[in-house]
């Protein structure tokens, strides 16, 4: 009898607790300080908005949020981070395409899997990169530059950061979308490799806005078009490529998420969820993005994102793979 009794009753039991459980991680959370930790070098847009939206958290959460920047190893460093810590919502990780999307097929051995390890809690701006040319290129327009370039096959070169970046790999979507040669020369240093396109070193690139903004509007370089699929405020002539080059489907960026480890209650997710929605749709946080050369996104469900990124993964992953990076790092 007692044993009939015990296998009726204790599921009800544990449904009945986890019931009760569910609201109080919500209710309880935070219970401390939380650290958000940024894959990137202070300074960087990511830096500066993770700071905007972390004293607005800071708010809204009742408890301290800080800043700590651990980057290196492609933002493994930074990621291993949080595989560290407890899943229990007091410890995020900021990440980008190129940690989530384009490290799990460009490293042999990863120490992560994006879909076992981490839950995407908001992802919300795109980071595009604009397409530049040294002046002295007659090209005005994107068109034009595709003809100038099929015209000098081999003859022209891109500067990037390292192999398997972000702007190294939309070179090289550019070259196979377009039936083009042009050379990958990459760099260390950003800086640099945006300069030298001034200079004639080089004769283009796809640079992050930021970076190459103040080279624009003096005249020193040409912009062409922005690599993602909405036009920049702070450049609003230029087009995107995806217009520009009758390519409706091109695009290619870099993305913002904040991730919680797996494991972490729903409830706290939710939570941090509806606060991140709110905080990145705020007119001035939206205006700060837009000002360094970033493009705001209104954060999609978890579900949405984590199917984004899997696309992510799988369009960055194919060029990996067909350029012969596959496992090379």
């Amino acid at each position: 009898m007692f044993q009939v009794f015990a296998r009726t009753a204790l599921p009800i039991i544990a449904a009945a607790l986890t019931l009760q459980t569910a609201p109080l991680h919500a209710q309880s959370y935070p219970s401390k300080t939380i650290s958000i930790i940024v894959t990137l070098v202070p300074g960087t847009g990511m830096d500066i908005v993770a700071r905007a939206y972390g004293e607005k958290l800071t708010q809204s959460l009742g408890r301290p949020v800080i800043i700590e920047n651990k980057p290196g190893a492609g933002q493994i460093i930074g990621v291993n981070a949080l595989l560290a810590a407890p899943a229990d919502g007091h410890t995020l990780v900021v990440a980008t395409s190129g940690a989530m999307a384009i490290n799990p097929s460009f490293y042999k051995k990863l120490p992560y899997d994006f879909q076992k390890d981490f839950i995407p809690v908001s992802l919300y701006l795109k980071s595009p990169f604009i397409l530049v040319v040294n002046p002295q290129i007659p090209a005005k327009t994107v068109l034009e530059f595709i003809q100038y370039a099929k015209e000098r096959p081999g003859k022209l070169s891109y500067s990037s950061a390292n192999i398997g970046s972000a702007p190294h790999l939309a070179g090289a979507m550019l070259n196979m979308r377009f039936g083009l040669d042009i050379l990958n020369i990459p760099y260390k240093d950003t800086a640099q490799s945006i300069s030298d396109i001034a200079s004639g070193t080089v004769q283009m690139a796809f640079a992050e806005a930021g970076a190459s903004q103040s080279l624009i509007k003096d005249g020193r370089i040409r912009a062409l078009a922005v690599s993602a699929q909405s036009r920049l405020s702070t450049l609003p002539d230029v087009p995107p490529l995806s217009e520009a080059a009758n390519a409706p489907d091109f695009e290619a960026v870099s993305w913002h998420a904040l991730f919680a480890k797996a494991g972490t209650p729903q409830p706290i997710i939710a939570r941090l969820h509806s606060e991140m929605k709110r905080i990145v749709n705020e007119p001035e946080l939206v205006q700060r993005m837009r000002g360094i050369g970033l493009i705001p996104v209104d954060p999609p469900s978890v579900e949405a994102t984590q199917k984004y990124i899997l696309d992510e993964e799988a369009k960055w992953g194919g060029l990996v793979r067909k350029l012969g990076l596959a496992g090379s790092q």
